[in-house]
């Protein structure tokens, strides 16, 4: 058997939704506009992508509490025409799960060995965030336990702790 990575922890962020904002034609403006609408409508972000597109468009994914989904979406709303955005999507009802440090500079396979094994397990992942001592991605809910599972399996974590984040 191979050795596990030994990791901090792993944790899941249950009660979220993603909001996207595709097709933002490139312009210095936009992710402050996008940004500055959501914060005025009280609208907290767990985890942001920002992605080009083969025609050169950007596209906004957000994470964010599944309470604050409709202040989102009427933020994203107004700001959709001022930055010239094509659409304004949603995916209710995901859970974030990460993996967390430390020192995951120093470890490179952390990544790889995560989404293999939610692979293994049949599980899709609708968006990826990484940080220097994070790899994060977002599961429809209904998958969460079985992604944890998997994670648990794939490397030497601390012992499992049930309780789950819920809201802010």
């Amino acid at each position: 058997m191979k050795e596990k990575i030994k990791v901090g922890g792993i944790m899941q962020s249950d009660g979220r939704a993603i909001v996207k904002l595709l097709a933002v034609p490139d312009r210095a403006d936009a992710p402050g506009l996008i940004l500055g609408a959501l914060g005025r409508k009280n609208v907290n972000i767990e985890f942001l992508v920002e992605s080009t597109d083969l025609d050169g468009q950007a596209n906004f994914t957000f994470c964010i509490d599944e309470g604050a989904l409709e202040r989102a979406l009427a933020a994203l709303e107004t700001v959709k025409t001022e930055v010239d955005a094509k659409v304004v999507t949603y995916i209710p009802d995901v859970s974030v799960v990460s993996v967390f440090g430390p020192h995951f500079r120093e470890k490179p396979r952390i990544s790889g060995i995560m989404f293999s094994a939610l692979a293994a397990v049949g599980i899709n992942t609708l968006a990826i965030s990484t940080s220097i001592s994070s790899v994060s991605c977002v599961v429809e809910a209904k998958n969460v336990d079985a992604a944890i599972d998997a994670l648990y399996e794939a490397f030497d974590a601390p012992h499992r702790v049930r309780q789950r984040a819920k809201g802010y």
